[in-house]
């Protein structure tokens, strides 16, 4: 059973589409019982932030309990909020693409079981989430003011913030603009990057590369318009779970690098395939079309762009984001340091861009380990 949140406005799921709860409980033999029993108990709600209602998922308490012999633990439950209590120790992901919430289904778990609250959203015009009302201005400092924003309301002050793919990227600027409310960084599949002059070196990238191809508008629409939802997530996950760089030739768009007979990849179940293909359904492409790949070349005004906050870097060996120009120099030689001085990068041999669905285990550990050597107590 769902559970929602008394303190934040609950959006209907509209007629025809799959309710949050019929997709946490369509999980496959893949999850333990003891996942699936944990994802159950996930709290789903909408807050209003910033003019939109956007969808957010948490499970854990996070509260910090300060042992004190003079207060006996029965009563602990009826003085929250007070001297006994510190935190709470909080940890926001933010999802990629053509991720959701949902992929983050197995660390939201872990670090609740480890003492923490666990807190994922669907970016505006993702999932379940509702659309910006000009979806083609949307930029990368629209999520940035969404998270603190979020923060505010959902009454938290620091948090541990997790990126993966595109969502390391607000995890960076957040961290730069608000440091006062980072406890920590981690990323996974992107070293430190922020959009704009000081980014990508768009010119270095092979002629037909998916970036490029998605960036142009229209471009993406009518590749992915031949086909329906689940075929394009399955494809785009078959695609971004190999090690090379995704180029499609002057005859052919980026959906033809898949043959329809290619299985999914073995960590990634049908079930999981029906689970995003219902929340995209209900949100199309639109605005994930636009931020990342249509904002990318921005210039946010980051004047000093360093990150103090201790900081994680999760890479998986074959991630193909490792053949990017200059990327993968830029993170062995520790040139990465230069903007975060307190970084720590762990490489994982067999690992891909979906590293935390791949080896949900290893990860976790990797960031519970990082979570309670940087947790204050």
């Amino acid at each position: 059973m769902i559970r929602h949140s008394r303190r934040h406005q609950v959006m209907p799921v509209a007629n025809g589409e799959r309710s949050v709860g019929e997709t946490v409980s369509s999980y496959g033999a893949h999850i333990s019982k003891k996942v699936v029993q944990s994802m159950e108990k996930m709290e789903h709600s909408h807050v209003q932030v910033r003019g939109l209602k956007l969808h957010v998922a948490q499970i854990g308490t996070g509260l910090i309990i300060i042992s004190d012999p003079l207060i006996p633990c029965s009563i602990f439950p009826a003085i929250m909020g007070q001297s006994s209590y510190t935190g709470p120790k909080v940890v926001l992901f933010l999802h990629g693409f053509p991720e959701i919430w949902y992929s983050w289904r197995h660390q939201m778990v872990a670090v609740a079981n480890a003492g923490f609250r666990a807190v994922a959203f669907d970016f505006r015009g993702y999932g379940l989430s509702e659309q910006p009302s000009e979806p083609e201005k949307a930029n990368f400092k629209d999520l940035v003011d969404d998270i603190v924003t979020l923060l505010d309301s959902l009454s938290i002050d620091k948090v541990f913030v997790v990126g993966k793919d595109f969502g390391a990227v607000p995890a960076f600027m957040v961290s730069v603009i608000h440091p006062e409310r980072v406890l920590g960084v981690i990323t996974l599949g992107i070293p430190f990057l922020i959009p704009g002059p000081v980014g990508i070196q768009f010119d270095l990238l092979p002629k037909g590369f998916y970036i490029l191809r998605w960036a142009e508008p229209g471009r993406a629409e009518a590749d992915f318009g031949r086909f329906d939802v689940k075929t394009v997530v399955k494809r785009i996950y078959i695609l971004f779970c190999r090690s090379e760089l995704q180029v499609a030739g002057d005859d052919e768009e980026i959906m033809d690098l898949v043959d329809q007979s290619t299985p999914l990849p073995p960590w990634f179940t049908e079930e999981d395939l029906d689970a995003y293909a219902t929340l995209y359904q209900n949100s199309g492409f639109t605005t994930a079309l636009q931020v990342p790949y249509r904002c990318s070349r921005m210039d946010y005004g980051v004047t000093d762009p360093k990150v103090t906050a201790p900081s994680l870097l999760i890479m998986g060996e074959k991630d193909y984001f490792m053949k990017f120009p200059g990327m993968e120099e830029y993170m062995r030689k520790g040139i990465v340091k230069q903007f975060m001085p307190n970084l720590d990068i762990s490489f994982m041999p067999e690992g891909n861009h979906f590293v935390q669905e791949q080896f949900p285990e290893q990860v976790n550990e990797l960031i519970i380990s990082f979570l309670n050597k940087n947790c204050s107590t």
